[in-house]
């Protein structure tokens, strides 16, 4: 019988999918990366596993499969979801056309519009039925309009439904009824009932984030549909099959397709490389990290605050509310592929629209005509266009500068060097500006920050959105291009949990809310016996959200450290002293005068799986000098007309202590990291390349 022996991470993004195979025995990592199949994610997936078995890997040997993806997030922002319907209590069939009072974008834009209804009016139902705020039913739920709306739905070719009731929070029955009268008249359809999806308060983000499950839901169901038996039929038959979730844990992927948790997979992408910037960079983690995640289609910016991400419960994806617990991050369109062209104003802009995968930039050499970020590295000098991935794929500078010339320099009237340079320039400046503003709204103070980039083209950009920020330190993982990947061995599975019930702090006995969080727990027990998992195993993190009376929004409190085995009185009031501390911590002020209110309980269920473990180097007694690793020299243009010749050195030649002047470029399979005049690095204990501008 075959030994496991291997635990594999996996990171689909729009360009490229990237493959870590870990070695549990002597802790080596096996590094691919493969071209993206956007007709097909699954194809690119198997493509990377199929490489591991060429170099001698056994797929059987395979215990262990976490993967990150950005299928969801990209099938929102592409609207490529099916036909949602949507059940609500009757008389309130608007409240996905009101939504709320707050308006996204300028103020003054005359011909704002929201974002198209997922769900419809004319796929919309009302249902008579209702409940009253603490649950108890004042009109029954009428079962045959049940019956005749599934059967409208069915015929109109709706192929999953949210149901969205008042007060479905406090009692979820009429939502659980109607879930099963619909799989009686239409099997077959998708549901997504607001009691499970996300069992809180505030109607609209309950039910946009309700909707946003129903319409991802069968997107996700298809794609594992496809992975599931390509994977099986190449041997990779480990019943361990992980998602990345936006909170930067994971969760087996039938608990991804039930009960309501597809929607928790909405940053898994970029949440994986978070999650590997705070578990591998501890003590820069500690200091702060200014996360850097640039692919092929956008860059992706989180912050690390005391060794750990900064974390979100309410967010916005594409225009749509969605709230459930996800790492703070923001997204711009900046990546490798980001297209560059000048608008009708005579401007050169970079972006939103991307070369993706197929036919990619121009220097692929698949049929793309428009300079693209990566066309503008070739031209600088920045990459080798010999050496890309590895020497797997030349790289066409030729066609670079020619789709460059036509599209920017000549419209323009400059030359195709200055043209490339400004290219490079926006996109730097564009992700310096976001780093900026998101440091701001946060509080942060980015003078000892560290920058930390990843991703195929983060360190290609990193020294310059550093000058911008003037940031004086930047730590260059080992394996850059394939860090998020990395980030899927680097977590444990966890699940979120949450049941609003608003009352007043002082009238809440310290039995009732222990009852609360032990019905969450066991809820939590039954879906981690079903997962296959030792609940005996599980961590659990209580958490209350509060607010002072009057105000429209609460704070997460945690509540770990003021109880031994249960709740107490005194527990409630120390929790009540922290929520006020947290109030003066982050709003600046603290009303202790003010009576409290509890909106919500919340838990946080956390089981450890196996991780990998970073090692430690000492530097040898007699280091290689770089000159061992060196391969050449090439000519780098950092302005767009001036040539600096610039040391061309091989990563893995370095050894641990030794330092490079720029500028010089360092050269992987994975990425290449630019350093500019005026800075040094030098390899670090855990071979990161740690890049300090010079005084």
């Amino acid at each position: 019988m075959t030994g496991k022996r291997y635990r594999l991470g996996v990171d689909v993004g729009g360009t490229h999918t990237d493959l870590v195979l870990l070695d549990v025995a002597s802790g080596d990592l096996m590094v691919e990366k493969v071209s993206s199949t956007p007709k097909n994610p699954a194809l690119g997936v198997l493509n990377g596993v199929a490489r591991f078995v060429a170099r001698g890997v056994g797929p059987g040997e395979i215990e262990f499969f976490a993967h990150g993806t950005t299928i969801t997030t990209n099938a929102l922002l592409e609207m490529r979801g099916p036909s949602v319907g949507l059940f609500v209590t009757k008389g309130f069939r608007a409240i996905q056309e009101i939504q709320q009072q707050a308006r996204d974008g300028n103020l003054f834009d005359y011909f704002y519009a929201k974002p198209t209804p997922i769900a419809p009016q004319s796929l919309t139902r009302e249902i008579p039925e209702r409940s009253d705020y603490t649950g108890k039913a004042l009109l029954p739920l009428d079962r045959d309009a049940v019956r005749r709306a599934a059967r409208e739905l069915r015929d109109a070719g709706v192929q999953s439904i949210a149901v969205c009731y008042l007060f479905s929070f406090m009692n979820p029955e009429h939502e659980e009824e109607t879930r099963r009268i619909i799989h009686e008249e239409a099997p077959g359809i998708g549901v997504s009932i607001s009691s499970e999806v996300l069992p809180r308060l505030r109607e609209w983000p309950r039910m946009s984030t309700t909707l946003l499950n129903a319409y991802l839901e069968p997107v996700l169901v298809r794609y594992i549909d496809h992975l599931n038996p390509g994977r099986d039929e190449a041997g990779v038959v480990t019943q361990q099959r992980f998602l990345m979730q936006s909170n930067g844990g994971v969760m087996p992927f039938v608990t991804a397709i039930n009960g309501g948790k597809t929607v928790h997979t909405l940053f898994s992408g970029p949440a994986a490389g978070a999650q590997a910037s705070a578990y591998l960079s501890e003590s820069d983690a500690e200091r702060g990290l200014v996360t850097l995640d640039m692919g092929g289609t956008s860059a992706d910016i989180a912050f690390i605050e005391g060794g750990m991400p900064l974390e979100i419960t309410e967010g916005v994806i594409a225009r749509r509310q969605i709230d459930v617990p996800a790492l703070d991050m923001t997204t711009i369109s900046a990546g490798g592929g980001s297209l560059a062209a000048v608008d009708g104003a005579g401007f050169l802009t970079v972006g939103p629209q991307s070369a993706g995968a197929d036919p990619g930039p121009a220097c692929y050499g698949r049929g793309g005509t428009q300079p693209a970020v990566t066309d503008a590295d070739l031209v600088c000098g920045y990459l080798n266009p010999d050496y890309f991935l590895g020497g797997l794929q030349k790289l066409d500078v030729e066609a670079s500068r020619a789709a460059i010339r036509t599209r920017v320099a000549d419209p323009l009237n400059m030359s195709v060097l200055e043209a490339a340079a400004g290219i490079r320039r926006i996109v730097d400046m564009r992700m310096a500006d976001e780093v900026l503003v998101f440091a701001a709204k946060r509080g942060v103070d980015l003078s000892a920050f560290t920058l930390l980039p990843f991703g195929g083209a983060g360190a290609v950009h990193a020294a310059a959105v550093a000058e911008e920020l003037n940031m004086r330190r930047i730590l260059v993982p080992a394996r850059p291009g394939a860090f998020s990947a990395l980030g899927l061995l680097c977590t444990d599975v966890v699940h979120d949990y949450i049941r609003s019930e608003l009352l007043p702090l002082a009238a809440i006995t310290a039995d009732h809310a222990e009852a609360i969080f032990e019905q969450l727990e066991g809820k939590a027990r039954e879906e981690l016996a079903a997962e296959g998992m030792n609940g005996k195993d599980a961590k659990f993190l209580r958490e209350l959200d509060m607010r002072y009376t009057g105000q429209g929004y609460e704070l997460r409190t945690p509540i770990d450290g003021l109880y031994e085995t249960r709740l107490t009185t005194r527990s409630l009031e120390a929790a009540r002293d922290r929520f006020d501390e947290r109030h003066a911590q982050i709003h600046g002020h603290a009303a202790k005068e003010r009576a409290v209110e509890v909106v919500s309980y919340r838990l946080r269920v956390r089981v450890a799986v196996p991780k990998y473990i970073q090692r430690e180097e000492a530097a040898p007694a007699n280091p290689r000098p770089a000159s061992g690793a060196l391969k050449g020299a090439r000519q780098i243009y950092f302005d767009g007309r001036t040539a600096r010749e610039a040391s061309v050195y091989e990563r893995d030649g370095l050894d641990v202590g030794v330092s490079i002047q720029g500028p010089a470029v360092v050269e992987q399979f994975d990425a290449t990291t630019v350093i500019p005049p005026g800075w040094t690095a030098r390899v670090d204990k855990h071979r990161n390349l740690v890049l300090e501008k010079e005084a």
